[in-house]
């Protein structure tokens, strides 16, 4: 125990992150390709459009002809059949398969109707190449192909492309029949072959994760999808005979930029391994997991160092992103921890492929929706390791992308009108209104139950959201656990659907002008904190009322993923002993959190290290048990349980009155709900001197780990010394433990605070240091609850104010009131910083 002390008082940091451990020896979690069952399509029509036989393709794929039955094909003209000869093989790319050597034109209108044996996903797969046709000039054919309810392409031309292209949808069947329709604009229409297949249910999951408002949950089963891209990155071209589901996964080396950033990487196939939940060769082959690119130089300190794939896109549309990752790197678990981005937006913060496989060489996949408003082309996908030296190699690695176009809000994947003719900007147009005026109501309604504050809303750039990436942690203050679903039902795309999307607290909206007066233009004299998000200003809004102003600088990436924590847990707790969140700024770039501004500052600054007055034993049992209260309304009484996980004393603020109020929630998080298991396995984070030991070694999260915190608060109140004091010797260095054997010794009134000594009643500096001996147990499990916290301080402040009966008026004066102000020892605490807590540390 003191060995693994000391080596932590060796290392003065704010913040460290760990990979958690895991379990490398559970069969259960991971199983071999072979395992999984083959899927078997019950639909499967594969038709060789315009030829007389049928061909076999790679996969003992049969392709029957489609001129052999009216059963399929509904046509009131005559098709037209190009197929075979000299001419047809002209090009080259024919060569790559034979169901490009025939075509079926159509003058007019004609449907193709397949019967469903099995609702669900399928896909359709549509060829074509423009053979020289005696009579037509396939090149600049120009035609619509749709279904009873989508657009898969509209006026569809090649533009005199020479080359073979395969478009593919991904649709979810609910009918008993379904039809294709070829429609010819004022040429023909035409079509080398067709798929329609059943694709595996479990390739699409019921939900994926919002690019913006984060953290929300997207619904896809009302959705269909065209493929834009799908990559095998770090390794060669995939071909249909080489993947179940007879998909092709290009190379990714066209995309990336620049190339030079990455490396190639590959292992065998056979090694690769999938997820018994959740995972199966048919989301991706082996083959896809095997290869990867990682960081050319892993080594590399440069802080914008990351590979880059560029995608051009529709900006029209939203998308589906499938990113495939499977740790081929590492030679053992908890090595590798980084950052996804998408168009320099956070997609994914610290991935953690240990923790989420538990194996090496084991599949892993996550589907992310990237709305209209937060598309750009190119679209940017980033992977860049985790700038922290604590955190394992500093590495990246991906395997392989998925980018796939989703249906607007008329039901189309290519142009903006819906088969009924009906226009994307019109519905959206249309139902803005709608959802403006509902969501106008639902603010007011919550602005009226907040009581004392006067609104303002103002209307927002019509580019309030193509931003850097900072903007986009704003929402979820007012999202709460909204589920968002298909943008033909509501109009995600606007403004207005997402601002007005909650059913939680708005708090006040102040323009960027207002908190620009109130801090004097950003004046530099108003800092009060500075952290990796940017600055803390003081500033006085209504004339009279103080706020603390968090402004978010946008070319900040470090602590975002803290500030956004932090907005999401102060969004749903209120308690007089957390501090309170005011409101909010959201114009254009700037990004701005307003808080109740805490006039006494951090507790620390009471203690030591600065010449304010000391704080009365009275005053400093009050204060504890405020935060007391604090913690424990976090660990019991919010809907679900929180771990503050950064507790200390720069993280307790005090208002006027010396209220003390917990702060700084970046890192906290919600607490194991499975009764079989009451720890969160998660990454380390916290500061030296107030980390849980139990939670460093084992790397198990559970609100005993902020017992421990609070228990070596309660030291540096008594003993008014930093929890970490390098410059002492290192007996000293680390206050619990050497705080600890004083205690042992029964002589801990020798090393109290000096201005304490006469103003204390013993029995009451008893009760209180054995609650903190307590928290300070090696196990988690032998450390009180902070309920049980709470009544032990609570009672050493009876037993202090019952001493203080009978006395005199000068001695309780004297009793209750130190004099001299409390500087034991250098403190690491900036000054003129009385604000430094919603700095991120």
């Amino acid at each position: 125990m003191a060995t693994f002390r000391l080596l932590l008082s060796l290392f003065i940091v704010n913040c460290i992150t760990v990979i958690p451990a895991v379990n490398t020896e559970d069969p259960a979690t991971a199983l071999p390709a072979k395992s999984f069952q083959p899927f078997i399509p019950q639909d499967n029509y594969l038709f060789d459009c315009g030829s007389n036989s049928s061909t076999v393709l790679p996969g003992n794929r049969t392709f029957q002809p489609d001129n052999t039955t009216t059963e399929f094909l509904a046509y009131d003209g005559k098709d037209i059949q190009v197929s075979g000869g000299a001419e047809a093989n002209a090009n080259a790319n024919v060569n790559a398969s034979p169901i490009y050597r025939s075509a079926k034109v159509f003058a007019t209108d004609a449907t193709y109707t397949f019967p469903i044996t099995a609702p669900g996903w399928h896909w359709i797969r549509l060829h074509f190449f423009a053979l020289n046709a005696t009579h037509y000039d396939l090149k600049t054919a120009k035609f619509t192909v749709e279904t009873d309810k989508l657009v898969l392409l509209h006026q569809f031309e090649l533009q005199n492309d020479t080359s073979v292209i395969m478009k593919e949808f991904l649709v979810n069947v609910t009918e008993e029949r379904f039809p294709l329709k070829f429609k010819p604009k004022g040429t023909v229409a035409f079509v080398n072959a067709i798929e329609f297949v059943s694709a595996p249910n479990p390739l699409i999951g019921e939900y994926a994760t919002l690019l913006f408002p984060v953290s929300q949950k997207f619904e896809l089963s009302t959705h269909s999808f065209q493929t834009v891209y799908r990559l095998n990155v770090g390794g060669p071209e995939i071909l249909t005979d080489q993947d179940s589901l007879q998909r092709i996964w290009h190379p990714d080396t066209p995309y990336l930029d620049p190339r030079q950033m990455g490396k190639n990487v590959a292992v065998s196939p056979a090694i690769i391994s999938y997820p018994e939940v959740g995972g199966s060769p048919l989301i991706a082959p082996p083959l896809v997991y095997a290869s990867a690119l990682e960081l050319a130089d892993s080594k590399s300190v440069k802080p914008n160092f990351n590979i880059t794939w560029r995608m051009d896109v529709n900006v029209h549309f939203w998308y589906l992103i499938r990113l495939h990752f499977c740790d081929i790197v590492s030679k053992s678990l908890n090595e590798l921890y980084f950052n996804v981005y998408i168009n320099d937006n956070i997609a994914i913060s610290g991935l953690d492929l240990s923790a989420l496989t538990r194996k090496l060489a084991t599949a892993y996949y996550k589907d992310i929706v990237v709305n209209s408003t937060m598309v750009s082309s190119p679209l940017e996908i980033k992977i860049s390791p985790v700038d922290d030296e604590a955190q394992g190699t500093r590495n990246a690695i991906l395997n392989g992308v998925e980018v796939f176009k989703m249906n607007n809000s008329v039901g189309s994947l290519d142009g903006e009108f819906g088969v009924d003719g009906t226009r994307a900007s019109d519905r959206t147009n249309g139902d803005r209104q709608t959802v403006a005026a509902v969501g106008f109501a639902m603010m007011f309604g919550s602005f009226v139950g907040l009581g004392a504050m006067a609104v303002k809303w103002r209307k927002r750039p019509q580019d309030w959201r193509r931003r850097s990436s900072f903007s986009s942690w704003l929402l979820p203050v007012h999202s709460g656990d909204a589920t968002f679903t298909n943008p033909n039902r509501t109009p995600l795309g606007s403004r207005q659907s997402l601002f007005f999307s909650s059913t939680t607290e708005f708090g006040r909206y102040f323009s960027f002008s207002e908190l620009q007066e109130a801090t004097n233009n950003w004046e530099t004299t108003k800092i009060i904190g500075i952290g990796g998000f940017g600055s803390v200003y003081l500033g006085l809004v209504d004339e009279k009322t103080k706020i603390a102003v968090k402004r978010g600088n946008p070319q900040s990436e470090q602590g975002f993923h803290e500030f956004q924590t932090e907005i999401q847990m102060l969004s749903k707790l209120r308690h007089r002993h957390l501090v309170s969140l005011i409101g909010y700024c959201d114009e254009n770039n700037e990004m701005c959190l307003v808080y109740e501004y805490m006039s006494n500052g951090p507790l620390r600054d009471h203690l030591y290290g600065k010449n304010l007055p000391s704080l009365s034993w009275k005053q400093r049992l009050e204060i504890c048990i405020g935060a007391a209260r604090g913690l424990h309304y976090l660990h019991t009484g919010a809907a679900q349980g929180i771990i503050h996980r950064d507790v200390k004393s720069t993280n307790i603020l005090l208002d006027e009155k010396f209220v003390a109020k917990m702060a700084d929630f970046g890192l906290s998080k919600n607490a194991s709900t499975a009764p079989e298991q009451n720890h969160v396995s998660t990454s380390v984070k916290g500061s030296f001197g107030y980390l849980d030991p139990e939670y460093f070694r084992k790397q198990q999260l559970t609100d005993k780990s902020d017992v421990y915190s609070f228990g070596v608060v309660l030291f540096e109140v008594l003993c008014a010394r930093q929890a970490i004091n390098p410059q002492l010797p290192r007996d000293q260095m680390n206050l619990a433990e050497w705080a600890m054997q004083w205690k042992r010794k029964g002589l801990l009134e020798k090393i109290i605070d000096p201005t304490l000594v006469g103003h204390i009643n013993p029995e009451s500096m008893r009760k209180f240091a054995e609650a903190a001996e307590k928290c300070l147990a090696e196990y988690g499990v032998d450390r009180p609850t902070m309920g049980d916290v709470l009544w032990n301080l609570e009672y050493a402040l009876q037993l202090q104010e019952a001493s203080a009966m009978g006395k005199t008026d000068e001695e309780n004066k004297s009793f209750a009131a130190p004099n001299s102000p409390a500087v034991i020892s250098p403190s690491t605490a900036p000054s003129n910083n009385p604000f430094s807590h919603l700095a991120t540390e």
